[in-house]
C-alpha cells in the first residue's frame, strides 16, 4: 500500500500545484473556457488523448473485452475513433475559423440566440453529467483498491477532488495537464498490456487457449449486430462537444486539423489494448468475476506495487481529464449559450467568470447526485450517447451543408427525434432503434423545412461554405500573443 499512497500523493500534488498555477494566470472568461483559441500541436494532441481514455478505456472496456471480446473494440471504440476522425477531416477548418465556444453556439449564430437550448441541455445534463458520474465513480474504486477506502466516501473524496483542480484552473490547466498525462495513462495501459502478455505465456499461448468467438471482430453477434451497434455510437462523436472544444481551442485552423487527427490515431491504438487484456485476461481471472471489477483484479495480480503504482497513477490521469474535460463542457453550455445568450447578454468580464465558476460547482454537485443515486450509470451514458446522437448530428450536418434548413424546422426536428427516442422501447416497432429516431430526425427536418420560411433571426447559409458573422464575437477581442504550450 506504501507504493500506491506515495503514487497518488505525488500524483495530486502535481495536479494542483497546476491548477493553482492556472488560477492566477488565468485572468478571461475567454482563457478559461476556451484556452482564449491559442493551444497548441501537442497539447491538443495531449488532451484528445487523455479526454479519450476515461473510465470507458480503464474499466469498462477490459471487462468488456472480458465478456464478449475483442468484438467490443469494433462495435463502440472503432466507430467512435472512424467517426472523430471524419468530424476533425471534414469540419475542423470551418469550425475553427467561427471562433466560437460550444456545439449550441454554432445553432445560436445560425437561428438566433434560443435556439441552443436543445443541444445545450443534451450536451450540460444529458451528456456531461451522467459521463462526470461514471469518472467519479471509477476514481472511488482506485480509492479502494490501493487504500482501502470506502466506496462512499471514496465517491466524495473524488468529487471533492475533482471539482478543486477544474474550479481552479478551467481549461488552460485541464489542456496542460492532460498533454502531460496523456503519457502516464498511455505508459500504465501498455504496461498492464505487456504484463498481461507474458502472464498469460505469450500470444501463441493465449490465441490456442481462447475461443474463436473472443478473437472474432463480430463475436458470437454476427455483422449485422455489429454494425447496428457501430450506428448507435458512432455517430455521436460528430456531435461530442469535448472534441468541438479542442477544435476551437486550437490556434489555427491547421493545428486544429492536425492535432485532432493525430491524438486519434493514438486514441484509436492505444483503445485496442484494454479489450486485449480483457481477452487475456480469460486465462487466469475467475469466469464469475463482474467485468467492472477486472481492472483492480489485473492490475494487482499481475503487477508488483511499485509498478501496479504506475497503472494506478495512469488510471487516475484518465479518470482526471475525463471529469475536468466533462465539467467544463457542461459549464460552457451554461454559462454562454444559457447565462450569456438568454438571461444576461450585457454581462462583464467579471460576471462571466464568476458564471463559469460556479456553473463548474453546478456540474460537479449533480455528478456526484448521479454517481450516489444511480445504480446503472453505464446504460445511462448509453442512453445519453443515443439521444445526443439522434436528436443533434442531422440537424448539425443540415447547418453545414443545407442552406434551405429553416428554424422552425431544427427546432421540430430536435423535439420530434428525441421523443422518438424516448418513446421506441414502448412502441412495439422492429426497426433499430438508431435507425428509427434517425429516420424521423432527418424526414421532420427536411419537411418542415421545405414546408416553412426563414426566421428573421436567422444567418441565412451554409456554414460549411461560408463564414460566420463574427461581430458578436468581436465583444471578446483574441490576445494572439498568448498561447498555451508545453
Amino acid at each position: 500500500m506504501g507504493w500506491y499512497v506515495s503514487y497518488i500523493v505525488l500524483y495530486f500534488i502535481f495536479m494542483f500545484a497546476m491548477g493553482i498555477y492556472y488560477f492566477f494566470k488565468v485572468k478571461t472568461y475567454n482563457e478559461y473556457l476556451i484556452g482564449s483559441w491559442s493551444v497548441g500541436y501537442w497539447p491538443i494532441v495531449g488532451t484528445i488523448v487523455s479526454t479519450w481514455c476515461g473510465a470507458a478505456v480503464f474499466i469498462g472496456w477490459v471487462g468488456m473485452g472480458f465478456t464478449v471480446g475483442l468484438s467490443g473494440f469494433f462495435k463502440f471504440a472503432l466507430p467512435g475513433i472512424l467517426f472523430s476522425i471524419l468530424l476533425i477531416f471534414l469540419f475542423a477548418a470551418p469550425l475553427r475559423r467561427q471562433r466560437l465556444y460550444t456545439l449550441a453556439d454554432l445553432f445560436g449564430e445560425r437561428f438566433g440566440g434560443k435556439s441552443g437550448i436543445v443541444p445545450s441541455i443534451l450536451s450540460a445534463f444529458i451528456y456531461s453529467v451522467p459521463t462526470l458520474a461514471l469518472q467519479i465513480v471509477g476514481m472511488s474504486t482506485v480509492f479502494k483498491m490501493a487504500l482501502g477506502m470506502d466506496l462512499q466516501v471514496g465517491i466524495f473524496l473524488s468529487f471533492a477532488l475533482i471539482l478543486a483542480f477544474t474550479i481552479l484552473g478551467g481549461l488552460p490547466a485541464a489542456i496542460v495537464t492532460d498533454a502531460i498525462q496523456s503519457f502516464i495513462l498511455l505508459a500504465g495501459i501498455v504496461i498492464l498490456f505487456v504484463a498481461a502478455v507474458l502472464y498469460g505465456d505469450g500470444f501463441g499461448n493465449i490465441i490456442a487457449k481462447t475461443q474463436a468467438e473472443f478473437l472474432s471482430p463480430v463475436g458470437a453477434d454476427g455483422l449485422n449486430e455489429v454494425l447496428l451497434f457501430a450506428l448507435s455510437v458512432g455517430p455521436f462523436y460528430l456531435v461530442w462537444q469535448s472534441t468541438w472544444q479542442r477544435i476551437f481551442a486550437s490556434e489555427s485552423e491547421k493545428v486544429a486539423k492536425k492535432a485532432g487527427i493525430t491524438g486519434f490515431a493514438i486514441s484509436g491504438a492505444i483503445s485496442f489494448l484494454p479489450f486485449s487484456i480483457g481477452v487475456i485476461a480469460r486465462q487466469f481471472a475467475p469466469a464469475d468475476m463482474k467485468p467492472d471489477l477486472l481492472f483492480s483484479y489485473v492490475t494487482v495480480e499481475l503487477l508488483p506495487p511499485v509498478v501496479g503504482g504506475l497503472v494506478l497513477v495512469g488510471l487516475l490521469a484518465a479518470l482526471m481529464t475525463g471529469a475536468d474535460s466533462f465539467i467544463l463542457q457542461g459549464s460552457s453550455n451554461l454559462t454562454r449559450d444559457i447565462y450569456y445568450r438568454i438571461l444576461n447578454p450585457k454581462a462583464t468580464e467579471k460576471q462571466l467568470m464568476t458564471s463559469a465558476r460556479w456553473t463548474v460547482v453546478i456540474i460537479s454537485v449533480l455528478g456526484l447526485v448521479v454517481a450516489y443515486a444511480l445504480t446503472d450509470i453505464v446504460s445511462l451514458y448509453q442512453w445519453a450517447l443515443r439521444l445526443s446522437a439522434t436528436v443533434m448530428v442531422f440537424p448539425f450536418l443540415a447547418i453545414m451543408f443545407w442552406k434551405r434548413v429553416t428554424k422552425q424546422g431544427v427546432v421540430w426536428s430536435m423535439v420530434l427525434a428525441a421523443a422518438a427516442t424516448l418513446a421506441w422501447p414502448y412502441m412495439g416497432i422492429s426497426l433499430d432503434h438508431t435507425v428509427f429516431s434517425f429516420l424521423v430526425s432527418i424526414i421532420s427536418l427536411v419537411g418542415v423545412s421545405l414546408l416553412t420560411k426563414h426566421d428573421p433571426s436567422e444567418q441565412v447559409r451554409a456554414v460549411y461554405w461560408e463564414d460566420l458573422d463574427s461581430a458578436e464575437m468581436d465583444e471578446f477581442p483574441i490576445d494572439d500573443e498568448k498561447s498555451i504550450t508545453l
